[in-house]
C-alpha cells in the first residue's frame, strides 16, 4: 500500500516564538514549500497597533481571509507546504483575546467566531501541527532582536494573555497530530544539535503517522 503524502505541516506559536525561522529551516531541509504570514503588505497592522479597538475586527478578518486562501491553495496543490501560523490561532487566540481585553465588541466577536466555524468546515486540519512553546522573556528578547517597527508598541500584558490562550488551546487540540517544541530550551536557529533534535522529533512523527 503506497504511503500517504503529507501535504500540510503548520507551525503555531506566539509573536516572537520563532515560527518564520523554523519554517525556513524545515522547508530547506525537507524540500517543502514555505508559506509565510504576510506582514509586510498587511494594510491594517500599523493602524491596529496604534488603535487596537478601532481596527481589531478589520485586522482579524484580513488574517482569516488570507489564511483561508492559503489553505485552499494547499488542498488543491500537489506540493508539501509548511505554513507559518495557522487559521486556528486567529480564531482561538487573537480574536478571543481582543474581545476579553475590550478591544473587540461582542457583536464583532460573535460575527467573527461564526464566520470562522463556517470556514472551518471547508478546510482540512494540518497533517502535523508544530507548536513552538516559549516563555515571555524569550518572546520579548526575540521581538527586540528583530526590531520590527510595528511591534515596538506591543504591551507585555498582551503577550502574556496570548501565551495563556496558546497553552489553553494546545492542551485541548485534537484536530490531528501535534508536536510541541520547548522553544526556550532548544536553540534550533543557533546550534546544529538543536535543529537536529527537532528534525528527529518530526521524522518520528512523520514515520508514525502512516
Amino acid at each position: 500500500m503506497p504511503q500517504k503524502k503529507m501535504k500540510h505541516i503548520a507551525i503555531a506559536g506566539n509573536i516572537g516564538a520563532g515560527k518564520t525561522t523554523l519554517a525556513q529551516m524545515l522547508a530547506k531541509h525537507y524540500k517543502w514549500t514555505p508559506q509565510y504570514e504576510t506582514t509586510e503588505d498587511n494594510p491594517y497592522l500599523n493602524d491596529f497597533y496604534n488603535d487596537m479597538q478601532r481596527w481589531s475586527f478589520n485586522l482579524q478578518v484580513y488574517f482569516l481571509n488570507n489564511r483561508l486562501t492559503q489553505l485552499l491553495e494547499i488542498q488543491n496543490g500537489k506540493q508539501t507546504v509548511i505554513q507559518d501560523r495557522t487559521i486556528y490561532e486567529d480564531a482561538y487566540i487573537f480574536a478571543p483575546n481582543l474581545h476579553e481585553m475590550g478591544l473587540m465588541s461582542r457583536r464583532d466577536f460573535e460575527n467573527y467566531a461564526q464566520f470562522f466555524q463556517t470556514l472551518k468546515k471547508m478546510v482540512n486540519p494540518p497533517d502535523l501541527l508544530i507548536y513552538l512553546k516559549a516563555s515571555i522573556p524569550t518572546l520579548v528578547d526575540r521581538i527586540q532582536k528583530r526590531g520590527r517597527d510595528y511591534e515596538e508598541n506591543i504591551r507585555l500584558d498582551y503577550l502574556k494573555r496570548l501565551n495563556e490562550h496558546y497553552n489553553n488551546w494546545i492542551s485541548k487540540y485534537n484536530d490531528g497530530p501535534l508536536l510541541i517544541i520547548e522553544s526556550d530550551e532548544i536553540n534550533f536557529d543557533e546550534t546544529e544539535e538543536g535543529f537536529a533534535h527537532i528534525i528527529g522529533k518530526i521524522d518520528a512523527q512523520i514515520n508514525g503517522l502512516f
